[in-house]
C-alpha cells in the first residue's frame, strides 16, 4: 500500500492521512464486466448433456438443469455459446461434482451440495472465465489431496496452472522410473459402495484401530454391495420380459452359460414358498447352533449342501467367510433349530427350515476393462455413458478415464531411448523373490548369483524394480532377545546391506521393494509367526538403516546430471500393497500370505468332494516350473483329456488355478472369518481386488510357484526362494509388464 501523496489538512491536530489503495483500484478497473443475460435451460441442455453426460457419465436433474442455466446465464453472459464460457464452466463443476464424493445423479442431496459448488465457483470468476487455477489441482507425479478427500497427483514442489505447463512437466519425466509408484495399504484411498447412488464414495470419518462395533458389520455389507452390483451387471443376470421360469445353475469353466436370466432371491423372501426353487447369493457363516448357514443382508438359514455339486467341479474353495451362488429347494419344517416356529424368523434373523443346495459356486468374476467402463485396448477412448466405474480413483494415482490416455502416451514415449544414435526400446520387467529366508547363509549366496546376472544386463533390459517378500527369518521375532532378537534381525539386514554394495549398478538404476511377512516385527512380537491382522505395517526403520546408507553411497558416485534417469531407491512398504505404474495403466497388487493352507484348513465339504479332495496334499515344486499361464492350462486339458496316468503335473496346476480362482472371484485378498485372518475394520476396502489388477502377486510359501491368467488379471506366486530341502537351486518370477505375462525361473548356485 502506496503512502498518501497529499499530506493532512491539519498537521497542527494530527489528523491521520488516508492513503489511496492504488493496488485495489487497479484491480477493479481491470476487471471485466459482464452483461448477465436469461438463459433457458432448455437453450443450455445441449452443452450440459454433451459436458456432463457424456464426457463425465453424470445425469443432471431438471432442478439442476435449471440452476447451471442461471448461473451460467448471469456470470457468463452473451458470450456463453460463441466464446465456450459455458462449456468450460460446466465441465468444472462437473469435476468439482466428482470429488465432492457426489453421486451419477447431480442433485442437492445427501452428497455433493450443487449450491456451495457454484457459489465457490463464482468466487474465482472473471470476465466469464475461471481465473483461480488452484481451485482444481491437476494430476502429475506427486500426491496432494483434492476436495473429495481422495489423493491425487499433482507435481511435487510446484503449482501448475494450465494444461500446458502439465504437459511440460510430464514430457521431461522421460524414464519408466519416474512413474513407479508404491502405494501402502494404510495411504489407499478409503472407499465405499453406496447401493442407493450405486457409486463409490469417499468415507469422511478418520479410520482408528479401536473404531466402532458397526464398523465391522460394514466390512461385510460392502462386500455384499459389490458382489451384487457385479452380478447384476453379468449378461446372465439381464433379466429378460420374456424371461419365464428358474433355469438350473451351469457353470462352463469361468463364465456362465447364459441360457435364461437368473434371478436372485434374498433370505427372507423364502418364507412361505416351501418347495420351491431359488437361487442365493450370500455369506457361508457359521449359525449360533454350528450349523453351516447361507446369510445375507435380510436374514439367513441353514444351508445342506450334502447333495450339492461344484460348479466347475473342484474348481475353486469353500469357507465360511466367502459369498457363494447357491441354486436349491427351500423346505419349511416346524419344529427348526434356532427358529421359534417354523417359517417365523429366529436367533440372529434365522429363518425357519433349511435350503438344500442343488449346485453351488463362487461369483462370476469381472474383468478389468468392464468394472472401468471401457476397453482399454482400443486407441480412441470412448468415454460415453458406456457405465462402470472409469472416473473413480481407486488408488489416488488418478481415474482410467482421466489418465489413462495421457499415460499411455508417455509410456510410449518413455520406452524409446536413443544411445550412440540408435534408437533403443527399455523393456518394462520386475523381478519377484519371495520368502527370502537373511538368517540362511545359501540365501546370500544366492541373492549374490541373482544380482549378477542382472548387473550384466544392457540397461535398457535390466528390472526396473526388485520385489523381495518376507518372512525375512524362519522364526518369528520375539521381542525379549535370544535367537530370536531385534539384535539378530538387524544382523541379517545388515548383511544383505553388504551383499547390495557389490551392485552398485543396480543400486544406482532400480526400485527395491520390500513386503514382510508375519514372521517380522513389529506384528510377530505378539502373534509368536501365527495370522496377525492385516493390512501391517513395513518393517520399521529401526532395522533397515545399513541398506538405506548402501543406495545413498551409491547414488552419490553417479553424476545425476548428464542422465535423465531418476536415482535407485529402496522402499519398504506395508502387507498387502499395491505397485502402480503410468498412473492406472498398470495395476500390481502384493499380498503376502499363506492362503492355500488356511483354505484346506476351513473348507467346506460340498457332495461326495470330501473323498475326491487332491489339494491336501502340497503339490510337487518342480511340476510347472518352466511353462507360463496360458501353456499350463492347455497342457492341464491336453493331460485330461488323453487320461494320463501321470496325476502330479495336472494336480499342481490345477491347485494354481484353484487358488487364483478362489481369490478373484471372491474380489478381496481375505475371503476368511475374523477368527481365522483378523482384518483392521477401517481399512479393509485396502484388501478389496475390485476392479481386477492387472497383476496380484500372492506371495504363498506353501505351494509351487506358477504364473496364471485368469480373467486378464495376471496371477503370480514366487514361491520359496530356497526351496526346501534343495539348498542348491534358487527359484524367482521374471515379469514382463508390458506383455503382462511372468516366468518361473529357476537356477542353480
Amino acid at each position: 500500500m502506496n503512502s498518501d501523496p497529499v499530506p493532512s489538512s491539519s498537521p497542527a491536530f494530527g489528523t491521520p492521512a488516508h492513503p489511496i489503495r492504488l493496488n485495489k483500484l487497479k484491480s477493479i478497473a481491470t476487471r471485466t464486466s459482464i452483461l448477465p443475460i436469461l438463459l433457458p435451460a432448455a437453450t443450455l441442455r445441449p452443452v450440459a448433456f454433451r459436458t456432463f453426460t457424456r464426457k463425465h457419465n453424470l445425469t443432471l436433474s431438471s432442478p439442476a438443469l435449471q440452476s447451471l442455466a442461471a448461473f451460467v446465464g448471469k456470470n457468463c453472459g452473451s458470450g456463453w455459446r460463441e466464446e465456450g464460457l459455458a462449456e468450460r464452466v460446466l465441465d468444472e463443476v462437473a469435476k468439482s461434482w466428482r470429488k465432492a464424493g457426489g453421486g451419477v445423479i447431480v442433485e442437492e442431496g445427501k452428497g455433493a451440495s450443487l449450491k456451495a459448488i457454484l457459489q465457490t465457483l463464482e468466487g474465482n470468476m472473471s470476465g466469464g472465465r475461471i481465473v483461480d487455477s488452484k481451485l482444481t489441482p491437476r494430476e502429475g507425479p506427486g500426491r496432494t489431496t483434492n476436495a473429495g478427500g481422495i489423493p491425487s497427483l499433482q507435481p511435487s514442489n510446484s503449482m501448475v496452472s494450465n494444461d500446458h505447463e502439465v504437459d511440460e512437466l510430464e514430457d521431461t519425466l522421460a524414464h519408466p522410473r519416474h512413474w513407479v509408484k508404491v502405494i501402502e495399504a494404510f495411504e489407499t484411498p478409503r472407499l465405499t459402495y453406496n447401493a442407493e447412488k450405486k457409486h463409490f464414495e469417499v468415507l469422511k470419518f478418520k479410520p482408528s484401530l479401536f473404531p466402532n462395533p458397526s464398523h465391522k458389520t460394514t466390512l461385510f455389507r460392502d462386500r455384499y454391495n459389490i458382489i451384487h452390483q457385479r452380478l447384476l451387471r453379468n449378461e446372465s443376470f439381464q433379466v429378460s420380459l420374456a424371461a419365464g421360469g428358474i433355469p438350473a445353475l451351469r457353470r462352463s469353466g469361468s463364465s456362465f452359460v447364459r441360457s435364461q436370466a437368473y434371478r436372485l432371491t434374498p433370505v427372507a423372501n423364502l418364507l412361505g414358498r416351501s418347495g420351491t426353487s431359488h437361487l442365493l447369493l450370500g455369506l457361508l457363516s457359521i449359525s449360533p447352533t454350528g450349523e453351516l448357514a447361507l446369510t445375507d443382508l435380510t436374514g439367513s438359514i441353514v444351508l445342506d449342501l450334502s447333495h450339492a455339486h461344484m460348479i466347475p467341479e473342484n474348481g475353486a474353495w469353500l469357507s465360511p467367510g466367502m459369498f457363494v451362488l447357491v441354486d436349491g429347494v427351500y423346505e419349511e419344517e416346524e419344529n427348526v433349530r434356532g427358529s421359534a416356529l417354523g417359517g417365523n424368523t429366529g436367533i440372529g434373523g434365522a429363518i425357519g427350515g433349511r435350503f438344500v443346495g442343488i449346485s453351488i459356486c463362487g461369483p462370476p468374476c469381472e474383468r478389468r476393462d468392464t468394472s472401468l467402463g471401457m476397453n482399454i485396448h482400443e486407441k480412441s477412448q470412448d468415454i460415453s455413458s458406456t457405465g462402470g466405474f472409469g472416473w473413480v480413483d481407486f488408488l489416488g494415482v488418478g481415474s482410467e478415464r482421466t489418465r489413462g490416455s495421457r499415460m499411455r502416451q508417455i509410456q510410449t514415449r518413455s520406452l524409446r531411448d536413443v544411445h550412440d544414435g540408435m534408437e533403443l526400446h527399455r523393456r518394462l520387467k520386475i523381478v519377484i523373490m519371495g520368502e527370502v529366508n537373511l538368517d540362511n547363509m545359501k540365501t546370500l549366496d544366492a541373492l549374490k548369483k541373482v544380482f549378477g546376472q542382472y548387473n550384466e544386463m544392457p540397461l535398457q533390459d535390466r528390472p526396473v524394480s526388485f520385489v523381495l517378500i518376507g518372512n525375512f527369518v524362519q522364526k518369528a521375532i520375539i521381542n525379549g532377545g535370544g535367537q530370536g532378537g531385534s539384535i539378530e534381525y538387524k544382523e541379517c539386514f545388515d548383511m544383505l546391506a553388504l551383499v547390495l554394495s557389490d551392485f552398485p549398478s543396480l543400486l544406482q538404476r532400480s526400485t527395491f521393494i520390500f513386503v514382510p511377512g508375519d514372521n517380522d516385527p513389529w506384528s510377530s512380537a505378539f502373534s509368536a509367526g501365527a495370522s496377525s491382522a492385516i493390512p501391517r505395517h513395513a518393517v520399521p526403520d529401526l532395522f533397515t538403516s545399513r541398506i538405506k546408507r548402501a543406495f545413498a553411497n551409491a547414488n552419490s558416485q553417479l553424476d545425476r546430471n548428464q542422465i535423465s534417469e531418476p536415482p535407485g531407491e529402496v522402499i519398504w512398504t506395508s502387507n498387502p500393497s499395491r505397485v502402480s505404474l503410468f498412473g492406472p495403466v498398470h495395476d500390481i497388487a502384493i499380498l503376502r500370505d499363506d492362503i492355500s493352507g488356511r483354505l484346506r484348513r476351513s473348507a467346506v465339504s460340498v457332495g461326495d468332494s470330501a473323498t475326491t479332495e487332491m489339494e491336501d496334499v502340497a503339490p510337487s515344486r518342480n511340476a510347472t516350473a518352466g511353462l507360463e499361464g496360458d501353456d499350463r492350462m492347455q497342457a492341464l486339458e491336453q493331460q485330461s483329456i488323453g487320461n494320463n496316468s501321470n496325476q502330479a503335473y495336472p494336480s499342481t496346476v490345477q491347485s494354481a488355478r484353484k487358488l487364483v480362482k478362489t481369490v478373484l472371484d471372491q474380489g478381496n485378498m481375505s475371503p476368511f472369518p475374523q477368527s481365522l485372518r483378523p482384518v483392521l475394520w477401517d481399512y479393509a476396502s485396502a484388501l478389496q481386488l475390485y476392479p481386477l489388477p492387472t497383476a496380484f502377486i500372492l506371495a504363498d510359501s506353501e505351494i509351487a510357484p506358477f504364473c496364471v491368467t485368469y480373467e486378464g488379471c495376471h496371477a503370480m506366486n514366487p514361491g520359496k526362494f530356497i526351496p526346501d530341502g534343495d539348498f542348491s537351486t534358487m527359484t524367482w518370477i521374471e515379469y514382463d509388464i508390458l506383455k503382462n505375462r511372468g516366468r518361473v525361473k529357476e537356477d542353480r548356485f
